[in-house]
């Protein structure tokens, strides 16, 4: 991965935080997390991913699970969805920099890619953003595959219908573009519930599970509108569904799923816990 340049970089908001900060430590600790993954690729082509985006300490382990999918891949451009926890971004926003930069080094952003989508729906700007849900994925991505460009995108819509709208027009962008369409990924960047009880985590978790397993848009997209729903990024989930199954998807596999009351052992009466799932989208021919 390249040096940083004179080039408008959004630098490391979680970098020491979130994750190691500095280049050994943080390769350290990515290849003990791949180390202790020992599942083999599925079969058929991936298309997305769906991953954590806690603190590696907590979610880290769980994130490998996917990104262990990448291994011998090629792939020119990530598309990352991710909710924005700490500001308003509209519908959808993309950074204005022109790249990212963690310890491992600097990504760049698909400008061509996101011109392109801009066509088909509106994405606000943003700058100097402190959201830890997009950049917290591309040290995986960096040490998976080393060159390749991001479509970050923010989310703060709600809507299940904007979702499906953003959906179409990734859908429609990759389709005009058949050759980059073969070489992009997509992953949506969530955590599940957030919840002060270790129970319900367990309990609300696994109905959500278990659409997405059976791709079932319709039960999920119910279960995210209920009241009580803490999946933070759900929108993104759904994006990023609708998306891959547009382009051909058929299946999803989820990889793996635990908790932090797993993770910390922490399970008491009242402990908040936090939900963490792998899975990959991907086509059976």
């Amino acid at each position: 991965m390249r040096e940083s340049t004179d080039k408008n970089i959004r630098s490391s908001a979680i970098a020491g935080t979130w994750y190691p900060g500095n280049q050994r430590g943080l390769a350290r600790t990515l290849q003990g997390f791949f180390s202790r993954v020992d599942q083999p690729r599925i079969g058929g082509e991936l298309m997305g991913l769906i991953v954590p985006h806690a603190g590696y300490s907590y979610s880290g382990q769980t994130a490998a699970y996917a990104y262990k999918q990448l291994d011998g891949m090629q792939v020119d451009t990530v598309v990352i969805l991710g909710p924005s926890h700490r500001a308003w971004v509209d519908n959808y926003a993309v950074s204005a920099e022109d790249a990212y930069e963690t310890p491992l080094g600097v990504v760049d952003l698909d400008r061509g890619f996101i011109d392109r989508l801009s066509l088909q729906v509106q994405l606000q700007q943003t700058s100097r953003d402190a959201e830890h849900s997009l950049e917290i994925q591309l040290p995986f991505l960096q040490a998976q595959l080393g060159e390749f460009r991001i479509v970050p995108i923010l989310v703060s819509t709600d809507s299940p219908a904007q979702a499906e709208r953003l959906a179409e027009a990734l859908a429609d962008t990759l389709s005009s573009a058949p050759e980059t369409g073969r070489r992009t990924l997509l992953v949506a960047s969530s955590d599940l519930h957030h919840i002060d009880s270790y129970e319900a985590v367990v309990q609300r978790d696994q109905p959500v599970v278990n659409a997405i397993s059976a791709f079932d848009l319709q039960k999920l997209a119910g279960l995210f509108g209920q009241p009580h729903c803490s999946v933070c990024g759900r929108i993104p989930i759904l994006t990023v569904l609708h998306a891959a199954r547009l382009l051909g998807a058929n299946a999803v596999e989820v990889l793996h799923h635990t908790n932090s009351g797993d993770v910390t052992g922490q399970r008491r009466a009242g402990q908040y816990t936090v939900g963490y799932m792998a899975a990959a989208i991907y086509q059976i021919v």
